[in-house]
């Protein structure tokens, strides 16, 4: 199965957790870096494209710092990122050079990818390095995103660059041997599952924290990821990073590590990008009806299904499309504000103009900007 469906892969996400690309000390292990280089210009004379996401600028930058220990306030953590990245850049530059190959670095932020023009732009810009044949290493811009280093977001942000990179593969390297039944670190009885079908809520509960000192990802994060990637129809193989020759072995179909199988409901770039790309900035709470239509005959939000609307929002934000109980089933972008939807809550299209002395069009969330969770 995995020779199988990597033979259809032509250009693959690779992201590298802190705890693969550091050392006891917790400064950056070179004899990995240069392990890992080797397997990458190994792949890109297979004619492979290969784009890096990857950790380790704070777990570089601490040691250059002088803390013994993970820096726990934000300005600590944004200081040792600003130094790391450079350690980090420079580290790559110089594992990449004997094989002939050079890399830039992409900094991106939630911001970036959220403006589907600057996330074009992303687009068109990873296009440009890999056709000149240059790897491009992307980082969550650390000195100045306080979410990602506070939760880990480079397991999300892999998952998003799938998408922005329009990838075939996502193959997390990380410090574990893959997804077991407990935290192996724990439990000598956890067993290691080769194979995910689809990630289920069992499955999210399976997956532990990664026990690192130098990480801020846990397991949970890479399950999120690879269930991310894979509603974009890419497939995920996380696998232990340290490992010599694992690049190479997972890319020939060898059974290492966790397969994560796409989703067969794949979602089209766009609607993907609006499912978790964007960050929601209110919901629309609608009857049972409405659900009903939306869920199971795939049809535009109506305002007569409308019931209330919380948070603030103009036209064509993101919103949560949740149930009477407010369970969110959709996410979608709004064809009108938030004050114009509570406006219109619970009346015919045709009466729009009549209420609004304007109109957009007849819904409030067209089904082409919405999609099923």
């Amino acid at each position: 199965m995995r020779r199988q469906l990597l033979k259809a892969v032509k250009r693959v996400v690779i992201k590298i957790g802190s705890g693969v690309l550091t050392g006891g000390n917790s400064a950056l292990d070179m004899a990995v870096i240069g392990r890992i280089c080797i397997d990458i210009a190994a792949l890109r004379e297979q004619g492979l494209q290969v784009v890096l996401v990857s950790s380790g600028a704070i777990a570089a930058g601490r040691s250059e710092l002088g803390l013994t220990e993970k820096p726990r306030t934000i300005p600590h953590k944004q200081a040792a990122a600003a130094i790391g990245q450079t350690r980090l850049m420079r580290a790559y530059e110089e594992a990449m050079q004997p094989h002939g190959l050079k890399v830039a670095q992409v900094l991106l932020t939630s911001e970036d990818l959220a403006s589907r023009q600057r996330f074009l732009n992303a687009r068109a810009t990873l296009d440009a390095l890999l056709g000149f044949g240059i790897i491009p290493i992307i980082n969550e811009n650390d000195t100045v995103v306080v979410d990602e280093i506070k939760f880990g977001d480079n397991d999300n942000l892999s998952a998003l660059v799938t998408n922005v990179a329009e990838a075939g593969l996502l193959l997390i390297l990380t410090d574990i041997d893959g997804l077991f039944s407990a935290d192996p670190r724990q439990d000598p009885a956890a067993k290691l599952i080769p194979l995910v079908k689809v990630v289920t809520r069992d499955i999210e509960r399976m997956a532990g924290g990664s026990g690192s000192t130098v990480g801020t990802g846990g397991m949970a994060t890479k399950v999120a990821a690879a269930r991310k990637a894979g509603r974009n129809g890419v497939a995920t193989i996380m696998v232990p990073g340290k490992q010599n020759g694992i690049i190479a072995a997972a890319m020939r179909g060898d059974e290492v590590g966790t397969l994560f199988l796409p989703s067969s409901q794949g979602l089209n770039r766009r609607k993907h990008w609006i499912a978790y790309t964007l960050k929601p900035a209110g919901r629309i709470l609608v009857d049972d009806g409405a659900r009903d239509v939306l869920l199971k005959k795939g049809k535009s939000l109506l305002p007569s299904g409308v019931l209330r609307v919380e948070g603030r929002f103009d036209r064509g934000g993101c919103v949560r499309v949740c149930g009477p109980d407010g369970k969110e089933f959709a996410r979608g972008l709004s064809d009108y504000s938030a004050g114009e939807i509570g406006r219109l809550a619970g009346h015919r299209s045709g009466e729009i103009e009549e209420i609004l002395g304007y109109r957009y069009g007849d819904v409030i969330v067209h089904r082409d900007n919405l999609v099923m969770l």
